[in-house]
């Protein structure tokens, strides 16, 4: 079993490490190709790539966190995330169904 942390930004990444998620890929990209059964994805991912991932016998968690609309996209937000993903971010679990 893997579990993949997709996710390009730094804060996300030291947020992982800070709450002791036992991360065996990080990876800016996914390639659903290399998902497996009994893998875990954690990331914010395109819906089709999350339903994908959960086909092949994985589990999603979906990577969240909760920022104002003129935060997103900032470049300093970026450098400053690690400290704001305490107070509004997270893990939030998701299976995706359908076929």
């Amino acid at each position: 079993m893997t579990t993949f942390f997709v996710s390009r930004h730094p804060g996300a990444i030291e947020w992982a490490a800070r709450h002791g998620i036992a991360v065996g890929r990080q990876v800016a990209h996914l390639d659903v190709a290399e998902v497996k059964a009994g893998d875990v994805v954690i990331g914010t991912l395109r819906v089709d790539l999350a339903a994908e991932a959960c086909a092949r016998g994985a589990r999603y968690f979906n990577l969240s966190l909760d920022i104002t609309p003129e935060a997103r996209g900032a470049g300093a937000f970026c450098r400053r995330s690690g400290a704001l993903w305490g107070a509004g971010g997270g893990i939030r679990g998701a299976q995706i169904l359908g076929a």
